[in-house]
């Protein structure tokens, strides 16, 4: 793993940020070209007073996050690689490579990375109201967020997802689009955070069919989910999700309360199909815009959509809330098969695409078990190639 590495900083220290694209942030602009982009860890370990816990942040599927002060005075987060996730190195590696080449207001900056040590870190500009999540799922916290904020958010995050589908050097899928990976800065401008199981779409390709299922309970569209379909619009599915969490202050699923509620997404769609949607609100928010309210509510319905090709693209979604004359279509049912519990694949089967349909050959083998919840260390990124 030492000589990994040892190249890996080599090929990385040869690289030069990409040319701003889309909304791109004055900040990119002036980054110099000769930034090394590499710490030491005694630097790091200095900054967060060796990873203490009062300078913890939280943890996820990567492993834990630190805030920690550098010599110059600036604040960073450091999310450190995991000793025991089996899938870290490819996913630290997948995440510096894909954050070299994205420069756009709506998404976190990556400062630098670590590879000194056991343990690989990445450096990142450090955001001090923590994720969406931390806010919009607190009920005293949530009051915070009034709906103007909540539509921002909304915005941002779309803006950020056109970008990585239409407008970025390489069209990306991030795969985890859900609230904690949405960061909120001083202003509460969402920026989207953890490209660990992010996929690549090189040249004109516009989908792909993987074995390897990778992304978080709930917000996965279900033909990734079942059978490993992958496009932009399990993205618009994953982003349909967080829209209508943001709009509730819910998370999308709450099994303490009754069956009729507890998902989200069904829930929503009852009350849609009885003209109550507006009962989705968040209660906490003192003031709200209805027709801001219904028109997102009829956005996140058409991102769920259970037929792929019905869902509207980010480009298409933008021009909905940006045009106050659009017409918005009325959504169809929504896809919920393969939401509930953990997905665990066993695999003889290949799937193949021809002239635009799937075929699913042989046989696969599909398991859910309901009384384990699954993590990303227990999931795996797949190769650019795999699958084809």
């Amino acid at each position: 793993m030492g000589l990994f590495f040892s190249r890996f900083r080599d090929c990385l220290r040869c690289r030069r940020p990409a040319s701003a694209a889309g909304e791109a942030d004055d900040a990119y602009d002036d980054r110099d070209n000769s930034f090394d982009l590499f710490f030491d860890l005694t630097t790091l370990e200095a900054a967060t007073g060796f990873f203490s816990e009062s300078n913890r942040l939280g943890h996820g599927g990567f492993g834990p996050v630190y805030k920690g002060l550098l010599p110059n005075g600036q604040e960073v987060a450091i999310k450190k690689l995991s000793l025991t996730s089996r899938q870290g190195v490819r996913e630290f590696t997948n995440e510096v490579k894909l954050l070299l080449k994205l420069q756009h207001r709506n998404l976190v900056m990556l400062l630098g990375c670590c590879v000194d040590g056991p343990e690989k870190m990445l450096v990142y500009e450090y955001l001090p109201n923590k994720s969406l999540d931390y806010i919009l799922f607190d009920k005293e916290k949530s009051r915070s967020l009034h709906w103007t904020q909540r539509f921002q958010i909304i915005v941002g995050v779309l803006k950020s997802l056109l970008y990585l589908h239409e407008e970025a050097p390489i069209r990306i899928i991030h795969r985890d689009i859900k609230a904690s990976n949405i960061l909120l800065d001083e202003e509460l401008n969402p920026k989207i955070s953890d490209f660990g199981l992010a996929r690549l779409f090189p040249g004109d390709d516009t989908h792909l069919n993987t074995f390897r299922i990778s992304g978080t309970h709930g917000y996965m569209a279900p033909e990734y989910a079942i059978h490993g379909y992958l496009s932009v619009k399990a993205d618009v599915f994953s982003f349909g999700i967080l829209v209508l969490e943001i709009v509730s202050g819910r998370k999308v699923t709450e099994r303490q309360l009754d069956s009729s509620k507890s998902d989200l997404l069904t829930y929503t769609w009852n009350l849609f199909q009885t003209g109550k949607q507006l009962e989705l609100v968040d209660e906490s928010l003192d003031t709200c815009n209805p027709s801001e309210a219904a028109m997102c509510i009829q956005l996140g319905l058409l991102c769920c959509q259970a037929i792929v090709s019905d869902r509207p693209d980010m480009n298409a979604l933008h021009l909905m809330l940006s045009n106050d004359s659009f017409t918005l279509p009325r959504p169809g049912r929504p896809g919920l098969q393969g939401r509930g519990g953990r997905w665990t694949t066993t695999t003889t089967s290949a799937l193949t695409t021809t002239n635009g349909s799937t075929t699913l050959t042989n046989n696969t083998k599909q398991s859910i078990s309901s009384s384990v919840d699954y993590s990303r260390n227990s999931m795996s990124v797949s190769s650019m190639n795999e699958g084809r």
